[in-house]
């Protein structure tokens, strides 16, 4: 690695017009680190996220992601440094016109040259390993239920074997059994692969199952940030409003 942390975010602001959204952001991901970063809605998490795909360019500030600043460099350097990150998202994003296997596979085989048969043959290994019957392969996503839509993206996210792991909102949309039954799955395959992810969520609840570090967004800034049992100890106002519901 070029740097000690995978993702470093320096006084990162945006705003749409006369409305700011994030505020002077400053965070960091290190190697095999699990970050959950959480906010009621409307307080910047998704506006956060994407900025770190290189989907929005942020007023100022800087996002290195192994070095290279996303914000600041040409377009091949920001793909480059992008190929290293895995990416669901909040709803799944699956193509309804696909199957299970080419949706897991969707980048392999539009951009790397799969053929079908192996293809199919590293969406089944992948699968197998999120605890999915081989016979969902031929499935539209139409056909799985909400739970097993989330799992096809997590595949997809990670069919590449991505350094860095996104998760947007996980567990939204999901009862409490079927979000737990998730977070267990992301928490065993980010400690199974060694790689480092971010998540965002409002969901109190995926902290005790996801998070070595959090972040708590309030107000277009970071209002908190640090270790999970800490939170239980902290003063901060903000932070006990968000115990009060877990």
């Amino acid at each position: 690695m070029k740097t000690k942390n995978l993702i470093d975010v320096k006084n990162l602001s945006v705003s749409f017009g006369n409305n700011i959204i994030l505020n002077k952001i400053n965070l960091h991901l290190s190697k095999k680190e699990s970050l959950v970063i959480i906010g009621k809605s409307g307080s910047g998490k998704s506006v956060l996220l994407k900025c770190l795909m290189g989907l929005l360019k942020p007023k100022l500030g800087s996002i290195k992601i192994d070095g290279v600043d996303i914000v600041n460099t040409n377009r091949i350097d920001k793909e480059n440094a992008l190929k290293n990150i895995g990416v669901t998202f909040q709803n799944g994003a699956l193509f309804d016109s696909l199957t299970v296997w080419e949706n897991i596979t969707f980048k392999e085989t539009r951009f790397f040259g799969f053929d079908k048969k192996a293809a199919k043959e590293k969406a089944l290994s992948i699968i197998q390993n999120l605890e999915l019957d081989k016979n969902i392969l031929e499935l539209y996503p139409s056909e799985l239920s909400g739970g097993m839509q989330k799992r096809v993206a997590i595949a997809r996210a990670i069919c590449d074997q991505p350094q860095v792991l996104f998760f947007d909102e996980p567990t939204s949309g999901l009862d409490p059994i079927t979000g737990k039954i998730i977070n267990d799955l992301i928490y065993k395959t980010v400690k199974k692969l060694g790689v480092s992810a971010i998540t965002i969520t409002h969901d109190i609840s995926s902290i005790d199952n996801l998070a070595s570090r959090v972040i708590l967004l309030d107000n277009n800034k970071i209002a908190w940030s640090g270790k999970p049992n800490d939170m239980n100890k902290s003063k901060n106002n903000i932070v006990m409003q968000f115990l009060i519901n877990k």
